[in-house]
């Protein structure tokens, strides 16, 4: 973006540029009206309207999502096991405004079906999600969509009734609350048929309180590991601060009280109360008193009444952790680095937890924080310092290339061997943050062969048309080269395509004209392996 004046006159530090902003607060440069527009509106502006859509869907990118079709393929079932018919066809996303009771008999295996049947859901929502990162025009919301999908990961590839409540996590804990309150968050997803069931806290009954939720809600969801006082374990006095109401951090005695706050948090799945009374068999959030665990307990140094009113115990554990300056450290320093990289300053960092802790009975909070981050000094000067995860790759080569995109399982798979299992990721951890993840020897491959099948059409997602490409489609390959490659790195653009000509054994003075079928497939692989460069696979 154009560099300002002080009031005094003097050149203002440099902002951020448009690449930048882009790349990392978008899914990479998209049409030249959205880049028009932000030059326009500069920074600030363009946050404002970001960081505050309507909900849903803007209208192109719903209509996109209405056209598609997604293939449903699988051969006939054959007796001794469940019998049903072969089926080869395309269908529409039905699934994504679904509410939970309409799919969840998708779960019940008395049902004779194949599986890709019971798992639809979850192969809907990932091709929505790389529908809404190349065309919506809430660009933001979409990069922390899917920054909260990984940081409340669930795994929807293994459990059926996982990949059945996924429509429904999507769109009303992770899409509803991304730019929001971060303790309304909390309880949105605690009390997620997703959740429920990924963690197992939908079996924790009193007597026998399954710990696993509880756990990375300290650990991953809130306070953070680096929070963990384990060398304290169950001695809640000797806590630094705990003695005060003011804990520094989480120990196991913490977890296992917590855990006992959230008994009878259920899911109605049809499960036996006793007798012949039946929870319904509806997939929604249920409260069981009677599996609820009812004495008196401690967390976080703060003692708990016996017998509260319904779901009060649970409550009361999300308010600590949400209110824990810990929390606050631990999510707007997660932020920063997604948003920054791991070079943001001391100083970024105490500013952004501190307003994470100050906004935190405000119904924007999370969009403050992101919002001082976008602006900060160290925002501007951060490119290049965050490499590109798959699927914000494959969308920024997409947006780049002018291409009619429609999504495929293809593709999905073709992220998945990137490295980036949309919504199948094993550990609740969610995609590992580290570089050294996605830069080993087999993943640089895959992401080399995830934008050369973009470009030759591998998986069906839609051709690349280089004539329709800004710029003059004919000329000398130099020209139209290094025009084409400037679309994909910037400046980096002549020195990138000098060497992918020179690799390609191509004259730059070798006339070329992208409406001529076979300079139009020299051109796609120059589009590929410009995309293939360190200056493109960073932002």
């Amino acid at each position: 973006m154009a560099r300002q004046r002080t009031a005094r006159g003097a050149p203002a530090p440099a902002g951020p540029s448009d690449e930048l902003i882009l790349g990392r607060l978008a899914f990479g440069p998209g049409p030249a009206a959205e880049r028009q527009h932000l030059r326009e509106a500069g920074l600030s502006a363009w946050l404002a309207e970001q960081l505050a859509p309507p909900e849903g869907d803007d209208p192109d990118c719903a209509a996109r999502l209405a056209a598609a079709r997604l293939r449903m393929r699988y051969d006939a079932g054959k007796a001794p096991g469940p019998e049903y018919p072969a089926m080869d066809e395309l269908r529409p996303l039905d699934t994504l405004a679904a509410p939970i009771a309409q799919l969840w008999p998708l779960t019940d295996y008395k049902r004779p079906m194949a599986g890709p049947e019971r798992f639809r859901p979850r192969s809907e929502v990932a091709a929505a999600c790389l529908i809404r990162a190349v065309y919506s025009r809430w660009q933001l919301r979409e990069v922390l969509v899917d920054f909260w999908h990984n940081h409340f990961n669930v795994d929807a590839s293994q459990t059926v009734q996982v990949a059945v409540a996924l429509p429904t996590y999507d769109r009303d804990a992770i899409r509803r609350h991304a730019l929001g309150n971060f303790r309304e968050f909390l309880e949105a997803v605690a009390g997620s048929t997703a959740m429920l069931y990924y963690l197992n806290n939908r079996s924790s009954r009193a007597g026998a309180a399954n710990e696993n939720y509880a756990r990375e809600l300290f650990e991953l969801h809130s306070l953070g590991r680096e929070h963990y006082l384990n060398e304290f374990y169950n001695r809640w006095r000797d806590v630094p601060g705990a003695l005060k109401g003011q804990p520094r951090g989480f120990i196991d005695q913490d977890v296992y009280e917590a855990a006992r706050a959230f008994t009878g948090w259920v899911v109605e799945d049809g499960s036996g109360l006793g007798g012949a009374e039946r929870l319904p068999a509806s997939g929604r959030f249920a409260y069981v008193e009677g599996w609820h665990d009812n004495y008196q307990k401690r967390v976080l140094g703060v003692e708990f009444d016996p017998f509260q009113p319904a779901l009060a115990d649970g409550r009361k554990v999300l308010d600590l952790v949400a209110d824990h300056p810990a929390t606050a450290r631990h999510l707007s320093g997660k932020l920063c680095r997604r948003l920054v990289g791991e070079g943001a300053s001391p100083r970024l960092l105490s500013a952004a937890a501190d307003l994470w802790w100050r906004a935190r009975r405000q119904p924007d909070q999370i969009a403050r924080v992101v919002e001082l981050i976008a602006l900060s000094p160290d925002f501007a000067r951060s490119g290049g310092a965050r490499v590109r995860r798959p699927l914000a790759l494959a969308a920024a080569f997409v947006r780049g290339s002018g291409m009619d995109f429609s999504a495929s399982e293809g593709l999905v798979a073709g992220l998945g061997y990137a490295g980036e299992r949309l919504f199948g990721w094993g550990p609740p951890t969610g995609h590992p943050e580290e570089t050294a993840y996605w830069l080993s020897a087999n993943g640089l491959r895959q992401r080399w062969q995830l934008v050369q099948g973009l470009a030759e059409n591998r998986w069906g997602n839609g051709a690349v048309d280089p004539a329709r490409l800004p710029g003059a489609a004919a000329g000398s390959a130099g020209q139209v080269a290094e025009a084409r490659a400037a679309r994909r790195v910037g400046p980096a653009g002549a020195p990138v395509a000098a060497a992918i000509l020179a690799g390609l054994a191509v004259d730059p003075a070798r006339p070329l004209d992208a409406t001529r079928p076979a300079d139009a497939n020299l051109l796609r692989r120059i589009l590929a392996f410009a995309a293939m460069s360190a200056e493109f696979q960073t932002c």
